[in-house]
């Protein structure tokens, strides 16, 4: 992380839970691991109507490499402005929202699951507590990442304070660029009981790497996961580091993004591929720039643009689910989850159904054509049901085998034809951010509308590309509405209705062809 601004960092913490033991010990982490540091206090009140906050910067830059230079730190949070908000209490982190202190695209949120009622809860004769799902609803809605979890069950398993769990859910989000060696060291010279202090540590630490590893693979994975006609179920893999790429020309704020989007499009194909999404976002951000020079929304439409643009370029098709059914790490996930031991055998069955749509996606244009229209005039599409057991050579070979088509994938009709699909979407938004910013924005965010497989993943393209051709120059709020509305339903009633209401037409109607069935014989009855 190297930015010319510090991270900023709220810490909210009730009475007696070590708020101000906590603030010494980052401050103290900061200076052993070598970077300034400055933290402030405000104290809150009595009777549980509050909480203490505590604001601390630190300047991501080690001491070392700024010479006789010094950071110049604020003495309080500024709205919207904050990199990372700290509570151990879930109604003290819905408070700090309400505020404004947070931002859905800057701020990562760890907060408690926990509550501890508020005098006016008390009070109420019936039942005055505040709903924990509407306030969790709210802290995912406005932050850009969120940790939840049970910081009194952490500390009571550790026989240690809150404090040190709140440190280590904090060390376990990466977002200050200390090591783990540099906290642990700064509890044990704090004296007093750092081997529970530790425990508690280690336990919040470890959690949060958990969910973060869990979200990472949702992240990537799961919105482009097909689930269609038993092609795949959804499998997911971690994704393969791939050479560092240039983020010079980007913000610092959407790097760690930007890396993960780079990673999974270079996964999918090569680097060059990668090098391609990122020149496509460079486009872009020159856009944005441009239509918002202040960077007052912090490249907003870039950032939506950047992930939903690497979900896109990495589409699911035959030769990526072959990739992912048969990697090494999948076996040994599946050995995890079903807790097989080293002398146990394991057979693991595929199931795939691939139509004519997915092997004619994998073939020259000329050729997809045609097997498209013998496709049509029969009387049911065409499929081929297949069961492959990866623990054996002949189905792991088969799989491996269509894996291996990658370097065929560029020279396929379907790949050609998401590429163009692709390009349309960002010339939306690049003409969308020259109207108006809010609607480059809104169509940035109409890239959720591509996800699943099969008809699941055209019907999404089809809805994108006539809000594109409709609303691009509409205000801001008619495009967010269409969108919203597109991922109510299939049949797309709402889009239409909406598409209507704010002065589009709707969606052509689609020719189904009518297919007659012989009525088989009925025996009869005597």
């Amino acid at each position: 992380m190297r930015r010319q601004e510090p991270i900023t960092l709220l810490i909210c913490a009730l009475g007696g839970e070590g708020g101000g033991v906590l603030t010494e010990w980052l401050v103290d982490t900061a200076r052993r691991a070598g970077y300034a540091a400055q933290s402030t206090s405000i104290p809150g009140v009595a009777q549980r109507t509050g909480a203490t906050t505590y604001y601390l910067e630190v300047f991501p830059v080690p001491l070392a490499q700024l010479g006789d230079k010094r950071p110049v730190f604020s003495l309080n949070p500024l709205p919207g402005r904050l990199d990372g908000l700290l509570s151990s209490e879930l109604l003290e982190t819905s408070r700090q929202i309400g505020h404004g202190l947070v931002s859905a695209e800057r701020t990562l949120v760890i907060s408690a699951s926990g509550r501890t009622l508020t005098t006016l809860e008390r009070m109420q004769p019936g039942d005055g507590r505040h709903n924990s799902d509407e306030l969790q609803a709210l802290l995912r809605e406005h932050s850009r990442a969120h940790h939840v979890l049970d910081m009194s069950a952490l500390a009571r398993e550790a026989r240690t304070v809150v404090s040190a769990v709140m440190l280590g859910a904090l060390a376990g989000s990466g977002l200050l660029p200390f090591q783990r060696a540099d906290y642990e060291a700064t509890v044990r010279a704090g004296g007093g009981p750092a081997e529970a202090s530790l425990r508690g540590f280690a336990l919040a630490r470890d959690e949060v790497q958990r969910q973060r590893q869990q979200q990472g693979l949702l992240d990537a994975w799961l919105p482009a996961s097909p689930h269609a006609d038993g092609d795949t179920d959804g499998d997911a893999e971690t994704v393969s580091p791939a050479t560092q790429p240039d983020l010079q020309d980007f913000p610092a704020t959407l790097h760690p993004l930007l890396a993960l989007g780079h990673a999974r499009v270079c996964d999918y194909q090569n680097a060059a591929y990668g090098e391609r999404y990122l020149q496509r976002l460079r486009t872009l951000l020159a856009a944005e720039r441009a239509a918002d020079p202040s960077a007052r929304h912090s490249f907003a439409a870039t950032r939506e643009a950047a992930r939903w643009l690497a979900l896109w370029m990495a589409f699911d098709d035959l030769v990526r689910v072959a990739d992912l059914k048969s990697r090494a790490s999948r076996l040994q996930r599946v050995r995890a989850e079903v807790q097989a031991r080293d002398d146990e055998l394991l057979k693991v069955y595929e199931h795939f159904k691939p139509g004519v749509p997915e092997i004619a996606g994998l073939l020259p244009a000329p050729l997809a054509a045609r097997l498209l229209a013998w496709d049509r005039r029969r009387a049911q599409p065409w499929a081929l049901p297949l069961k492959l057991g990866t623990h054996t050579i002949t189905g792991l070979l088969a799989l491996r085998a269509v894996a291996r088509l990658k370097a065929w994938r560029v020279h396929s009709s379907r790949f050609a034809t998401e590429q163009v699909l692709i390009e349309q979407w960002l010339q939306g938004i690049h003409t969308g951010l020259q109207h108006n910013w809010a609607n480059g924005n809104e169509l940035a965010q109409c890239g959720r509308l591509i996800k699943g497989y099969g008809s699941t993943h055209e019907r999404g393209q089809e809805n994108l590309l006539h809000i594109l051709r409709y609303l691009a120059t509409a205000p801001a709020d008619s495009i967010a509405a269409a969108r919203q509305a597109a991922l109510k339903d299939e049949a797309g009633q709402a889009l239409d209705a909406t598409l209507q209401a704010h002065g589009a037409p709707p969606r052509p109607l689609k020719e189904v062809p009518i297919r007659w069935m012989r009525r088989p014989p009925t025996t009869a009855r005597p």
